[in-house]
């Protein structure tokens, strides 16, 4: 490797931690070349890359990137798992402690996540963590659970509000008849009713009276047949 090749690989290496949300450090004593092809394959599901470089190269990039503590485990063969952005660190985590149980090699040596200092026992514990997608999977199911209950509630409700409202139908105590619109109703019931007049007394009949010139004739005739004083038998 001549010295313009070692410069790129010292400037991809370090673009690839600046990049990276996490960073594994492994030891890879003992993993033959179709092991870590394989390897790799597996780690492209967690959106991670295996990569092998050498530590003086590799210490060169790390002071470019301004990682320094990474620079800490480069003791012994180092080989670096960088977990892209949008990747899954638990995944990729997991996919390494996998392997390192079927190969017996890949021992944990240290790492980054965020910029933040990783342990042997913190890589550990992210390991056994469920992947995004299962989280992500039990999350929408806790949140779709209480969605689902509700609902379920509502239709039971609505189908029981139709079932009482089927039987007052049957009853005829609901129709569908109406004598008036709304507003005629609300004015009829609200109207005063109209107050009957009482019923006025019964006048008498008047007399019958007579003919005043019939009276009157009447009257002269009885003064001329009574005899005046004076007068005798």
């Amino acid at each position: 490797m001549n010295r313009d090749e070692k410069a790129a690989v010292i400037e991809e290496v370090a673009d690839q931690i600046r990049s990276a949300e996490a960073i594994f450090a492994v030891d890879y004593r003992g993993l033959s070349v179709q092991d870590a092809a394989n390897l790799r394959t597996r780690l492209v599901e967690a959106g991670a890359t295996f990569r092998v470089v050498k530590n003086r190269l590799t210490i060169l990039s790390a002071d470019a990137a301004g990682a320094e503590s990474l620079k800490e485990l480069l003791e012994g063969p180092t080989a670096f798992t960088f977990v892209t952005e949008g990747g899954d660190a638990a995944l990729a985590a997991k996919a390494l402690a996998q392997y390192r149980r079927e190969t017996e090699t890949l021992a944990f040596k240290g790492g980054q996540m965020g910029g933040e200092v990783l342990s042997i026992e913190q890589i550990e514990s992210i390991s056994r963590l469920p992947s995004r997608d299962t989280l992500n999977g039990q999350f929408v199911g806790v949140l779709a659970s209480p969605l689902t209950t509700l609902v379920r509630g509502l239709a039971g409700m609505i189908s029981g509000l139709a079932s009482q409202l089927q039987q007052m139908a049957d009853q005829g105590l609901v129709t569908g008849e109406s004598s008036g619109s709304a507003e005629e109703q609300v004015a009829e019931a609200d109207a005063p009713a109209e107050a009957e007049a009482p019923a006025e007394p019964d006048e008498p009949e008047p007399e019958p009276q007579g003919d005043p010139v019939a009276e009157a004739a009447e009257k002269t005739s009885e003064e001329s047949d009574t005899p005046s004083e004076g007068e005798t038998e």
